[in-house]
């Protein structure tokens, strides 16, 4: 069910959200940096073999989870590792506790603990965000977001560039964990790389988004991205003046996320269209 007005936190509330989300990012991304080890080991592994988790993942969701049940116990919450638990207030949190394994386990500087607050059913096609936070673990830095109320990292409001055009715009994406979709992916990839000034693949959507949202990317896209990919960053890039969305007319979600300012994302989303870039095959 899709969230009414009516349904919303007033101003105060989201901005009493926003703050705990920081702090819980923030607490999640101090387990994180103080617990790595030398060697990280994987764990256990999701989609395919190369699709990981580590004990890291689990220990910050675990985490985030005892915090909420201490500051917010009646809301439901829904986390990459550990899945969906309802709650009673029609508000949930949304959590991915390492967004960007991989570079997690090889120890490259980006994955973010990434925390969204939605109302309403927790899937990106009927939610509203609300406020969120995403904690950069190696960079130490954090933005965050409140409905209605802007974007900032650390503190520093945020803007999406200027619209530009796709010859012009440096664009990130990322990439699925199995064989089929990286096959039709690459086959995108190659019709979209001479149309645009660049392509970036950091490995983690919610810095993605982040980057969209402070002007170190002109545009993003990608297909797959789960709820507790997209829900903290989608925000973000919104009160940071841009535009979420998917294709054909679909909200932004697992078939495909485009962001970036209006203009430059409806260029992006008629050539992705053409592409069939929603699509395995």
């Amino acid at each position: 069910m899709t969230a009414t007005p009516a349904d919303l936190p007033d101003a105060d509330q989201i901005r009493a959200l926003r703050e705990l989300a920081d702090h819980l990012a923030r607490s999640a991304g101090s387990l994180v940096r103080e617990g790595r080890p030398e060697r990280v080991a994987v764990a256990a592994t999701k989609s395919s073999e190369v699709d990981p988790v580590t004990a890291m993942d689990l220990a910050a969701e675990a985490h985030l989870r005892a915090l909420l049940a201490e500051h917010r116990p009646g809301d439901g919450v829904l986390g990459e590792e550990d899945g969906l638990q309802p709650g009673s207030t029609g508000i949930t949190w949304v959590l991915d506790p390492i967004d960007g394994t991989v570079n997690y386990l090889y120890g490259l500087p980006a994955y973010a603990i990434s925390v969204g607050v939605v109302v309403g059913e927790p899937d990106p096609a009927h939610w509203t965000p609300v406020a969120g936070a995403v904690h950069s673990v190696p960079l130490g830095v954090t933005y965050t977001a409140g409905r209605g109320q802007g974007a900032t990292k650390d503190g520093v409001a945020l803007r999406v560039n200027e619209p530009r055009s796709l010859a012009t715009s440096l664009v990130g994406t990322g990439f699925g964990y199995t064989v089929e979709r990286r096959t039709h992916q690459a086959r995108v990839l190659a019709e979209l790389l001479p149309r645009v000034r660049d392509i970036r693949r950091i490995g983690s959507a919610a810095l993605d988004l982040c980057r969209v949202a402070e002007g170190s990317l002109d545009v993003y896209f990608e297909r797959g991205l789960n709820p507790w990919d997209l829900a903290a960053g989608q925000l973000v890039v919104q009160e940071a003046g841009g535009t979420v969305t998917g294709l054909r007319g679909a909200p932004a979600g697992v078939a495909m996320t485009v962001a970036g300012p209006s203009a430059t994302v409806s260029d992006l989303v008629a050539v992705l269209t053409g592409l069939d870039a929603d699509r395995d095959a």
